[in-house]
């Protein structure tokens, strides 16, 4: 018998304190992102790249979606 199709199971996790977000694949840290751009090249480098960021039910956003970076609001001087 033929292995099952592996979908990953991705992770953003809830902000750090400085905003930004680890990203994993099971057990193993892909990356750490501080924009939504950052997840999708983390998962491009990883070879996830047809994986839907915004939309695929593979990603798992934890303490917020695709649109919550709290880091970026604190930019100011």
């Amino acid at each position: 018998m033929g292995n099952p199709t592996h979908y990953p199971h991705i992770v953003v996790h809830s902000p750090a304190l400085d905003g930004s977000r680890r990203v994993t694949e099971g057990d193993v840290t892909l990356g750490i992102a501080s924009h939504l751009d950052d997840v999708v090249e983390i998962l491009r480098l990883a070879d996830l790249d047809r994986i839907e960021v915004e939309e695929s039910d593979l990603i798992e956003w934890q303490g917020g979606g695709p649109d919550d970076w709290p880091g970026l609001s604190e930019h100011e001087l």
